[in-house]
């Protein structure tokens, strides 16, 4: 039976005890605040990051692993694993996928596949949590990414920002979708398209912006079982009574708690909430 390592990177936002007991590995990314590197979850919490970057200071820049530092992970998983598939953030927004490649093709004694979860934060854990659940019961590697692919097609996940600022200084929306929302106090739920962040629909309150955002969770939880995230910047008391509230909406759909840590947060900026999810398995 092939043994299969299962990595993802930071930016999944796994919990310590979850990532321990299905012995998922973790690669960092880094931020850099005010010219000092830090690996994030590794050298810097997520609270720790929130506190140093409020204000009006200059943006955190944020990088992808280095490639040796993915030989370095492989080369040490190849002394007990026959297969590594490695699940990152969309390239759409990062490099880090395209270096797990490279490494792959450098490494030797092992065969690594890399996964482009053409997403970020906790919904790109999902795709973690299962691959290490199926590797743990012996699937094969090609078989593992095939449910991995399979789950892109009920994968789905909306987030809002309280200041479209930080996503425009980070390159990662255009500048005139940033001042046209700033203009309007306009509250966009964003998502993934084509491995990118986009605007979905323009909505004026947080409000109803999260009212809009569990009327499509909505729309799916009415014939199927979900596993989903409710993912917030640095507003925990807020996730929590959101979860109560859609609990008792939805009592087929299994709620977990999460967060966007300093590399996501980077670039969403602090009050930032989200929501995603995806079929259950087995279901």
């Amino acid at each position: 039976m092939l043994k299969t390592a299962i990595v993802t990177d930071s930016t999944a936002y796994l919990p310590d005890d979850i990532k321990e007991e299905l012995g998922i590995h973790t690669i960092p990314l880094m931020v850099t605040i005010d010219g000092k590197s830090f690996a994030e979850d590794v050298d810097l919490t997520t609270e720790a990051f929130y506190e140093l970057v409020r204000g009006k200071g200059p943006l955190p820049k944020t990088s992808q692993p280095a490639i040796g530092d993915f030989e370095t992970l492989y080369t040490q998983l190849a002394k007990d694993y026959d297969a590594i598939i490695s699940i990152h953030l969309s390239s759409g927004i990062s490099g880090t996928y395209m270096g797990a490649m490279q490494a792959g093709e450098i490494v030797e004694d092992i065969e690594v596949l890399p996964f482009d979860s053409e997403i970020s934060a906790y919904p790109q854990g999902f795709y973690a949590v299962r691959a290490a659940q199926l590797a743990n019961e012996g699937v094969e590697p090609r078989a593992i990414l095939e449910e991995l692919h399979e789950m892109k097609k009920t994968l789905k996940a909306y987030f809002m920002v309280d200041d479209l600022s930080h996503l425009q200084r980070g390159g990662r929306l255009s500048g005139a979708q940033a001042i046209v929302g700033g203009l309007l106090q306009v509250k966009p739920l964003l998502h993934f398209e084509d491995k990118v962040i986009v605007p979905f629909e323009k909505i004026r309150t947080t409000k109803k912006a999260m009212k809009r955002i569990a009327d499509l969770l909505a729309e799916d939880a009415k014939d199927q079982l979900l596993d989903a995230a409710i993912i917030h910047a640095n507003r925990y008391e807020q996730a929590v009574e959101w979860k109560e509230i859609l609990e008792k909406k939805h009592p087929n759909v299994d709620f977990t708690i999460s967060h966007f840590g300093p590399v996501i947060g980077t670039h969403l900026g602090e009050g930032a909430m989200g929501l995603g999810w995806v079929k259950r398995r087995g279901t």
